[in-house]
């Protein structure tokens, strides 16, 4: 009696399903899995929905705002520029209330 499924056909049926498995697994981690590796590698974002490897963008490159870094040099410049408009502001009135004075002086004194 001749059957279908000896030792040996099972045996090169298990090693061909286990080869096409390996080969397969194989092709997915190299195709699919190992871009965004490298992408990942390199700094960049990985997008697997897209398959896209992206460069990341600084919010302070779009916005023109400083780094968090800088805040508190940046900060410090923008109150020394705030401080130098109020002397001259200060520098102005004391100015006017002089000139105010001498011209109620010269108005007295007629």
């Amino acid at each position: 009696m001749n059957r279908l499924l000896t030792m040996k056909r099972l045996s090169i049926l298990f090693l061909s399903t286990f080869a096409v498995l390996m080969v397969g697994m194989f092709a997915y981690e190299k195709l699919v899995v190992a871009p965004g590796d490298r992408c990942e590698a390199g700094g960049k974002w990985w997008d697997p929905e897209g398959r896209t490897c992206a460069q990341p963008i600084s919010i302070a490159e779009i916005t023109g705002r400083p780094l968090p870094g800088q805040r508190a040099a940046a900060s410090d410049a923008k109150n020394r520029e705030l401080v130098a408009i109020e002397d001259s502001l200060t520098a102005q009135q004391k100015a006017r209330d002089a000139e105010a004075d001498r011209q109620r002086a010269a108005l007295a004194a007629q």
